[in-house]
């Protein structure tokens, strides 16, 4: 009889450990970079933007729980690339050197980058960028640009509003990032303006595992549903406010 109740026992705890298992929702790791309003930034502990709608839509569809990792942005390819992170959503663009280290989803967006100057300065357009300093936020396509203007000084930030904020003290001549962070720190600075000229038009994609087809499948496969639904667009309209 004992040994009767010691294997029911056995059986009921292994039972409820297979429904807790179950239970479970498998985790979608999201690597960003939380400095880049209005496509990722912290409101309080909470974070906020773009991109992290996005990916809670995608975790939603896929029935994963979204766990969001902030880093450095130019830690996020390394990231996924060890599979600390799932993806890497953080305004990030499918340019050749990172297809070299991860792959990426279909475009979900379409955006610019454009060249931040301080009130009065006689730079208007990029070719006037030309052996001037520019500041650029470390690791990301603004960055890559700069590097191919002649002759230009390049000054590398952790962060973006570091670089705006060198611009403003006058300790660089230019900032190199995109459209949308652009304006907002446009909008809180009275001595800054964005130059009319857009600098570059470029696809935002969400960056994944070099091999890893599954989950870039998945992943194709919700944005298709969020582009038809026009939830994406929602999100997209909910953060820019066309001018």
């Amino acid at each position: 009889m004992k040994k009767k109740l010691a294997l029911t026992g056995l059986l009921v705890a292994m039972a409820i450990s297979t429904m807790a298992c179950g239970s479970k929702k498998d985790t979608l790791v999201m690597a960003t970079n939380a400095e880049f309003p209005p496509y990722e930034y912290l409101d309080g502990s909470d974070f906020k933007g773009i991109d992290i709608e996005i990916a809670q839509a995608i975790a939603d569809d896929l029935g994963k729980e979204l766990v969001i990792e902030d880093m450095a942005f130019d830690s996020i390819i390394t990231a996924v690339q060890s599979g600390k992170a799932d993806i890497g959503l953080a305004g990030m663009t499918a340019m050749p050197d990172r297809l070299e280290n991860v792959d990426f989803s279909n475009s979900y967006t379409t955006a610019t980058q454009v060249i931040i100057v301080k009130k009065g300065s006689a730079i208007t357009t990029a070719n006037d960028l030309e052996g001037k300093t520019i500041g650029v936020q470390l690791g990301t396509t603004g960055d890559i640009y700069a590097d191919d203007v002649k002759d230009a000084t390049v000054e590398r930030y952790n962060k973006g509003f570091e670089a705006v904020q060198a611009l403003s003290q006058g300790k660089i001549d230019a900032v190199i990032i995109d459209n949308e962070p652009a304006k907002v720190f446009v909008s809180q600075s009275e001595d800054i303006e964005i130059v009319k000229e857009e600098f570059a038009v470029e696809e935002y994609a969400i960056a994944i595992k070099k091999g890893n087809s599954e989950l870039q499948k998945q992943i194709n496969k919700s944005l298709d549903k969020l582009k038809e639904s026009g939830e994406l667009q929602k999100i997209i309209d909910k953060y820019i406010n066309e001018d």
